[in-house]
């Protein structure tokens, strides 16, 4: 079967011309002779409001009854989904992920995907029905209603493609690919026509909110091709290249965006006599609660006190700031945190082997009088910690710096999808 799965986040959905415009796409779809999957995130800002209810009938919500509740969103836009489908006379059934066969493991709200029986889906798809899958979401060994945490629907479009074999994954969303920046924040940022996974995966994680990079990357474990694309105009987005990534000549761009994250919290741990060295301990607190950490630093076993630093995400410090306060002050230490704090990065291929894109970066930022507090570099990104009030500055600044860098001119060197 020629399969295609198309996912939908909920601001393509956000209201009922939007969840009309999406089955306008599904169909065209299917009636151009694709056997089609729709995963649907729920409307808008749904999950937030159901957030709201939760905490104000109880401030401290049971996290089993909460997964309950946010699963509740996403099947609703995909019963809705599929009813609008039935009035373009495109035959379609709704499905939970645990209808859909979806089977996840881990904790209430972090649960990850791990195992698919596709049975379901594939049985609609052999009759000529389309098949909607509520995203986000699976079903536990105990049969409780679980959710995928951050980038759910993502990752349920991608492991279902994976799963059926899709010819193609789409990514439909409100801007019209992956662009050099955040179009929200940098007007004249352009669409990249191609971009590799690895590369892609970074910018996910460093705060371009285009695509959730485990789903990045799980694409890339199983040679998924993606197709990021706007569900507001016709164009042809970005294409995720799935194979070996392109090589990149010494002339050419190596520069892939400017990303910037605002969900950040700077942590310094200070111990003035440590009798061990507690770091694996620090860290080993947001492991368990799959927390996940930045631009770590930390003093060296010379030094007379112990002094580590290390960013996370601002809405996971409620999970986490007690078990690390608890963990510091048993060994006579103390633990500080900065939430006024942002994070912009220069990601592309072959930074750390090229020092001078990095001292660009600082010296663009300090003429523009934005002073940085932290500096990670990798091969792939360098990311710097600067004031939270300056980062939509700092995001046009370096756009601006290094304009002429950018991955334009690679799309030769890439594999349609």
């Amino acid at each position: 079967m020629n399969i295609i799965v198309q996912k939908f986040g909920g601001s393509s959905v956000a209201a009922l011309q939007g969840v009309r415009r999406v089955a306008e796409i599904v169909g065209d779809a299917y009636r151009s002779g694709h056997r089609t999957v729709a995963v649907v995130s729920a409307q808008g800002d749904t999950t937030d409001a159901l957030l709201r209810q939760a905490a104000q009938v109880n401030p401290a919500p049971s996290p089993r009854e909460t997964d309950q509740l946010l699963a509740t969103g996403e099947c609703a836009a995909a019963a809705l989904l599929a009813m609008a489908l039935h009035a373009r006379g495109v035959p379609a059934v709704s499905l939970t992920g645990g209808q859909a066969g979806i089977r996840a493991v881990g904790p209430y709200g972090a649960a990850v995907v791990e195992a698919i029986d596709a049975a379901p889906v594939r049985e609609l798809l052999a009759t000529g029905t389309v098949a909607v899958v509520a995203g986000f979401q699976g079903i536990s060994p105990d049969g409780d209603v679980v959710t995928l945490g951050r980038g759910g629907s993502d990752t349920t479009a991608v492991a279902l493609a994976a799963e059926l074999g899709a010819a193609c994954c789409e990514i439909y969303t409100d801007v019209e690919g992956v662009c050099t920046a955040d179009p929200r924040v940098v007007p004249e940022a352009r669409v990249l026509p191609s971009v590799p996974p690895a590369v892609l995966a970074e910018m996910a994680f460093a705060g371009a909110r285009v695509l959730h990079s485990r789903a990045v990357e799980l694409a890339a474990m199983r040679k998924v091709e993606l197709r990021v694309r706007s569900s507001f105009t016709k164009s042809a987005g970005t294409a995720v290249w799935a194979g070996r990534d392109a090589e990149v000549l010494e002339t050419r761009g190596v520069v892939a965006a400017i990303t910037h994250d605002l969900d950040v919290a700077r942590v310094l741990v200070h111990l003035t006599a440590a009798r061990h060295d507690p770091a694996a301990d620090l860290l080993g607190v947001l492991g368990r609660q799959h927390v996940p950490v930045d631009l770590v630093a930390r003093s060296g076993t010379y030094e007379a006190e112990f002094r580590m630093g290390f960013t996370i995400r601002r809405s996971d410090l409620d999970k986490v700031l007690a078990q690390l306060k608890e963990s510091a002050e048993a060994l006579g230490g103390s633990v500080r945190v900065d939430t006024h704090v942002a994070k912009v990065s220069l990601v592309g291929m072959g930074l750390l082997s090229r020092p001078l894109y990095t001292a660009r970066l600082l010296e663009a930022l300090a003429a523009g009088g934005i002073t940085t507090h932290w500096v990670s570099i990798s091969q792939a990104r360098t990311s710097v910690i600067i004031a939270r009030d300056r980062v939509l500055d700092a995001v046009a600044l370096l756009h601006g710096e290094f304009a002429n860098d950018f991955m334009l001119d690679h799309a030769d060197e890439m594999t349609s999808v």
